[in-house]
């Protein structure tokens, strides 16, 4: 099985690529690439960046924006921005303070308001579910953050279902004491106000849901690994694995990058080259079962359009005939 085997497209549907790793082994690299392929492919693509120290822009080297920015024919790109998606998020941030302020006032739902998520998560998570639940692309790409920041974003689906789910409830037993309390507490509002809060609010239950079947829908989202031969990466790549499968998210690829070439004129090249065979038999050994691709060491920064192609042809391949059906 070749790695292009691996990115099955779907009729009418969505496909979702998350594209992680460790912080400075080449997700963003990587996750270019495969947005040039799938763009040439002719499927309509979009990569996102959901890492806050963006570096998508500077791969391609084009000033990417917070709304789909045109990179080539068939591909855009987006860099979220965490204080647009604050912005644009300020009706559902009332709806949430609102409640926040009226549950202050009841002890036994303290629990809840300190295990509430951050504001700036949530808004981010908004913008991410926005397009987690639309087909309006053949394939999305997510360049995601660094491991840790990654496997919070994907748990915030459950998180977010479960707070939402309390903050429901909380409200439903608030009723009658909410009915007497607002002539008195201005953020109470009218019944009206309050129908249409809670009407939100289970409309955002909804697309949490949603997004969380999109997911865990292997024919629809995998997940795939970029790491370096080197033992930290190996371990920290290991343990994403397993923090995947218990969420039910398939990893189907492992994409080795920066892998030294042969050069027997150079000690230092040989004896790193010598390190990272035996790094290659544990990823392989680690890994079993799953398919591997690797990158060598290139002698240059990969940035710009034309080389980002040289790693899409690697990982691959330059012929476009060779690539998947659409299910």
């Amino acid at each position: 099985m070749a790695f292009t085997d691996l990115v099955k497209f779907n009729k009418h549907k969505t496909t979702f690529i998350f594209i992680g790793g460790k912080g400075g082994v080449g997700k963003t690299t990587v996750s270019a690439a495969t947005a040039l392929w799938c763009a040439r492919m002719d499927k309509k693509t979009l990569v996102i960046s959901t890492d806050p120290a963006h570096s998508l822009g500077d791969s391609f080297e084009r000033k990417i924006r917070h709304t789909p920015t045109p990179i080539v024919h068939n591909l855009e790109a987006i860099e979220i921005d965490p204080d647009k998606a604050m912005d644009e998020y300020k009706d559902k941030i009332q709806i949430q303070q609102q409640y926040n302020d009226a549950l202050n006032m009841f002890s036994e739902q303290m629990d809840m308001m300190s295990s509430s998520p951050g504001i700036d998560e949530i808004a981010s998570f908004d913008k991410f579910m926005q397009y987690m639940n639309t087909d309006d692309y053949d394939v999305i790409i997510f360049d995601t953050a660094p491991t840790g920041h990654t496997l919070r974003l994907l748990s915030f689906p459950e998180m977010m279902d479960s707070w939402v789910g309390r903050l429901i409830k909380a409200r439903k037993k608030l009723g009658a004491a909410a009915n007497k309390l607002k002539n008195i507490i201005p953020f109470m509002g009218s019944d009206d106000e309050n129908e249409q809060s809670m009407a939100e609010l289970e409309d955002m239950k909804k697309e949490i849901i949603e997004a969380r079947d999109v997911l865990t829908d292997s024919s629809r989202t995998t997940f795939k690994t970029v790491l370096i031969p080197e033992e930290m990466s190996i371990i920290e790549s290991s343990r994403a694995m397993d923090a995947l499968a218990k969420s039910n998210i398939k990893a189907d690829g492992v994409i080795v990058n920066k892998i030294q070439p042969d050069n027997n004129h150079c000690d230092f090249c040989k004896a790193r080259r010598e390190i990272q065979e035996k790094r290659l038999d544990t990823i392989r050994a680690e890994f079993e079962g799953q398919i591997i691709a690797e990158i060598p060491l290139q002698a240059h920064e990969v940035r710009g359009i034309d080389q980002l192609y040289e790693i899409c042809d690697i990982l691959y391949g330059s012929d476009p005939s060779n690539g998947p059906i659409a299910l």
